[in-house]
């Protein structure tokens, strides 16, 4: 049997069908839209300042290079704050996708258990997205300290070196000729300094840190901890009444008895030291390169010319090397796949070899990579701005030993703040070095006991 139709209703079944038609390809178009938007990579810092301005320029140069992504950086005060804030992330389920992690707390990122290694989420590839894989081309000391169980674990960025900035005038004014390289150099070049009649404040200053007091027990190639540093095992015994340690208290107590060391009555204050050298209110600071930038621009505009040379250290045991210090960037674990090659991407991309010597230039952090000193001697900048050579200098010159590789401690914050808080009591109380730093000995051994009770 034929059926036969009406002309309406042919005219109604083709405006159906038509309009299905329509129906389905703007559905096709909205899903392929939708496959075409970019993964959204979220990327935290722990900076407020030129910083994240320059790191949020480079994310949006990053996201039209690869428009498949969209990458977000967002900047926080300080790195305790940034764990705080990962830490309530993670709970909340609203992790970001990069996290910038300090360099003591490398153990906790891998107890907490929120992180992916940068090796496993590459596994052997040599390029993501075109951007080589090439950790060969990172300097010795970045790759050693982030190397764990001989695994790259996470993406060096922001590394530094303690340096010693001079202001030439005044050593010229007292009759030296150039900046002490040793303890013993500096207290004798401080004797001179201060019995100058127009002596300044102090002689040097530098944080009250524990950061500081960790270079020197590097460069003496004294462990801090057991374990080669907890680096073949969990450390689980801290080492702050040893010879070496005690040796630091001792002198920076007597710096500071005689009138040489300044010290601004607040712990971990990096903006007195950099005020201090930058005034011409102290002869000479110990200070991180990362502030090379901004303290050489400083004290020109206030006619104070300052060179730099490297960390002074204890004659007595001679100059093994220095630590990095800084942080690196973790890869957050359990990503969708195309923010975590999102995220590999950029890590990799800022990382490049132009990138790592912009960074440097515009801060003062190491040049992490080779490629990146060779390419900054090739332009003469080194040259033109010697402050800026000095770190590099010193860090690429340090052996790698377990002591130089840096200690790996669960509770490192914790026990920082035991150190600082025992030179100022030291400092401004007065007492016994080697009894002071028993008693610090205890209580970091204590904290580090009650960490390790959670995690083993």
């Amino acid at each position: 049997m034929r059926l036969h139709f009406s002309m309406n209703t042919r005219r109604t079944f083709l405006a159906v069908a038509a309009g299905l038609v329509a129906a389905s390809a703007a559905a096709f178009l909205a899903a392929d839209s939708f496959a075409q938007s970019p993964a959204e990579v979220k990327v935290w810092i722990a900076f407020t300042d030129n910083r994240l301005d320059w790191a949020r320029g480079k994310a949006e140069e990053f996201n039209k290079q690869f428009p498949q992504y969209k990458v977000t950086v967002e900047g926080y005060g300080n790195y305790e704050e940034i764990q705080q804030a990962t830490d309530l992330a993670i709970q909340q389920k609203a992790a970001p996708s990069v996290v910038q992690w300090f360099e003591v707390g490398t153990q906790r990122a891998r107890d907490f258990g929120y992180f992916k290694s940068i090796a496993d989420a590459l596994g052997n590839r040599t390029e993501v997205n075109g951007i080589p894989v090439n950790f060969d081309d990172f300097i010795e000391p970045v790759v050693s300290y982030y190397t764990l169980d001989g695994k790259f674990t996470s993406m060096p960025w922001n590394s530094s070196s303690p340096i010693l900035y001079s202001n030439t005038a005044i050593l010229k004014k007292a009759g030296i000729e150039k900046p002490p390289a040793t303890w013993q150099e500096l207290e004798a070049a401080c004797q001179k300094i201060m019995a100058l009649p127009d002596a300044p404040q102090g002689c040097v200053t530098w944080p009250n840190h524990g950061w500081f007091y960790e270079q020197w027990m590097a460069q003496q190639n004294a462990l801090l901890a057991n374990n080669d540093n907890g680096r073949a095992a969990r450390a689980t015994q801290v080492f702050l009444d040893s010879e070496p340690s005690i040796a630091i208290a001792t002198w920076w107590k007597g710096m500071h008895d005689k009138g040489y060391y300044i010290y601004s009555g607040k712990q971990r204050d990096w903006a007195a030291t950099e005020q201090a050298i930058q005034t011409g209110t102290v002869a000479m600071a110990i200070t991180s390169s990362a502030d090379a930038a901004n303290i050489t621009n400083a004290a020109k505009q206030n006619n104070i010319e300052l060179v730099t040379t490297r960390m002074p250290y204890n004659a007595d045991k001679g100059w093994t090397g220095n630590l990095i210090g800084g942080a690196s960037l973790w890869l957050v674990k359990d990503l969708p796949k195309e923010v975590e090659e999102g995220a590999l991407t950029f890590m990799l991309w800022l990382n490049n070899t132009e990138n790592a010597a912009e960074w440097h230039q515009v801060t003062g952090y190491l040049p992490i990579r080779k490629s990146s000193v060779a390419l900054l001697e090739s332009k003469g900048w080194f040259k033109e701005n010697p402050n800026f050579f000095t770190a590099s200098d010193q860090i690429n010159n340090s052996k790698v030993t377990p002591a130089t590789r840096g200690a790996l401690l669960g509770a490192f914050p914790e026990i920082r703040n035991v150190v600082t808080q025992t030179m100022e009591d030291l400092m401004v109380k007065g007492g016994d070095p080697a009894q002071a730093m028993a008693k610090a000995n205890e209580e970091a051994n204590r904290l580090l006991a009650e960490y390790n009770s959670l995690y083993q």
